[in-house]
């Protein structure tokens, strides 16, 4: 007869299959709402199964009082939450989500302290000591705590900067590196000796080290990568649950936080390919530059049109290409520039999308708002896909976006986007930016795209400006486009 603790496991594989199903499907646009369907299936499997053990073991009741509350209010919070924070403010909630995985991991680190290192004459000591399991117990609780406080202050940090609460530009502590050398050797030196005698004051000097590196590491790096440092913290927040999972001998916590942890990592880096950075120093926080001020240089005047100019521009055009940031996001315009795009293919206008990887302030973020908005997903195209078009194209819309097309990324190596690949837009006949005003962008640098010939500026609210075109537009008989 197949015990609950036999089911449980059975179930826990269950729940992996599933969330390897989920990332499979979120991969692609075409299957991510069944991806999100997967792992919503395989979350609710292993929490049922968790319930299961903890009835079957010798929980008490008032534990399991305390289990249902928190699974209560837990799911009330993250039910309000979803329901009401909109797509502008997705990634400061996901950067507050995993500060709550590395607060987690810490509380699990101490937990495991309390109940066999503090205790060396007790049961638990006792029988890991005998197994000769005591000192791999000990580097499990200081090494989860170490990654868990990490990824605790570095994602309250981020959360902070991604919301505006702190500015977005980065620290420069003098010799910042070393100081995050020396807090990683001092872990080193640290786990060791807490390895060979467990000691309350070396786990709190752990945590202390691992809060201020979180907050450093972060800290230091500025607002225009901040996309990638999204991707990090998730990657870090998967190896601090597998590293929970590993002293709660919980299975299904190992496999799962390393999902998370592997395929965070891995979209660092492909986002690090795309802008140009070097992985490790990404992960060590260590490629943030203070930008120089904005008006240190002098492009020159700027040219502005109206919405009647740019309709004009657009019935006229062969081909458009729209490049979104995360202004289009803010404005919510998303649905204003989907009709637009309608109205314009259907009088036979080509329109595509250009997608830079870190647009908007999360991995994906212009892409899910514009599928969203009922984009075609076959129009949307990746910035390597799209970048040898532009020469051939007559408009470019740039709806909020600013440094991933400004062209001092590529022309100017004193920059601190220098070497970053960007949407080479300038390459068009004509190019029309979006913009509230002529202020730098999240990374803090001017762009000289908005000074050259081809380039007019139109300003206002992004949503506003889409539908004064789009009532243009519309105005135009078809019979009088291309003429």
């Amino acid at each position: 007869m197949m015990t609950v603790e036999t089911a449980a496991q059975a179930a826990y594989i269950v729940a992996a299959l599933l969330f390897i199903l989920a990332l499979a499907g979120l991969s692609k646009h075409e299957t991510a709402r069944a991806g999100n369907s997967f792992g919503i299936a395989g979350m609710a499997v292993a929490l049922a199964a968790t319930v299961a053990l903890a009835i079957a073991g010798d929980i008490s009741t008032t534990g399991l009082i305390l289990l249902a509350a928190a699974t209560l209010i837990g799911a009330a919070i993250g039910l309000h939450r979803a329901g009401r924070v909109e797509m502008t403010g997705m990634p400061e909630l996901i950067a507050l989500l995993h500060s709550f995985v590395g607060l987690a991991a810490v509380l699990v680190g101490w937990n495991g302290y309390l109940h066999v290192e503090a205790h060396p004459d007790g049961a638990e000591a006792a029988l890991l000591n005998a197994q000769d399991m005591l000192g791999i117990h000990s580097a499990e609780v200081v090494i989860g705590v170490f990654i868990g406080a990490v990824t605790f202050t570095g994602s309250i940090v981020a959360f902070l900067k991604l919301s505006a609460r702190i500015k977005s530009s980065p620290l420069m502590l003098p010799g910042k590196n070393a100081l995050n050398v020396g807090a990683l050797a001092a872990f080193a030196v640290l786990t060791a000796w807490f390895v060979i005698t467990p000691r309350l004051w070396l786990l709190i000097v752990v945590t202390v080290i691992a809060l201020l590196l979180g907050w450093h590491l972060v800290a230091s790096i500025g607002g225009g990568d901040m996309p990638v440092v999204v991707s990090m913290l998730n990657s870090y927040s998967g190896w601090a649950a597998a590293a929970a999972g590993f002293l709660l001998e919980n299975d299904l916590l190992i496999v799962t936080g390393a999902l998370v942890g592997s395929s965070g990592a891995y979209l660092s880096y492909i986002m690090c390919k795309a802008m140009n950075r070097s992985f490790l120093s990404v992960i060590a926080g260590g490629f943030g530059i203070e930008a120089g001020p904005a008006d240190a240089k002098d492009y020159g005047e700027h040219r502005e049109i109206n919405a009647e100019g740019v309709a004009e521009l657009l019935t006229t055009a062969d081909s458009v290409v729209i490049t979104p940031g995360y202004g289009m996001a803010v404005a919510q315009a998303q649905h204003g520039v989907a009709e637009l795009t309608r109205v314009l293919r259907e009088r036979g206008v080509r329109v595509r999308f250009g997608i830079h990887p870190v647009a908007g302030r999360l991995p994906g973020h212009m892409n899910v708002l514009l599928a969203e908005a009922r984009v075609p997903y076959d129009i949307v195209l990746e910035m390597d896909e799209i970048n040898d078009d532009f020469s051939g194209t007559s408009v470019v819309l740039v709806i909020g976006a600013n440094d991933t097309v400004n062209p001092a990324a590529t022309d100017d190596p004193t920059s601190p986007i220098a070497g970053m690949p960007v949407l080479t837009v300038w390459e068009a006949d004509q190019v029309i930016v979006f913009k509230r005003s002529m202020a730098s962008g999240y990374a803090g640098v001017q762009n000289p795209l908005f000074f050259r010939e081809n380039c007019a500026m139109l300003f206002g609210d992004a949503k506003e400006r889409v539908d004064d075109i789009l009532r243009a537009v519309t105005a135009v008989t078809p019979a009088a486009m291309h003429r």
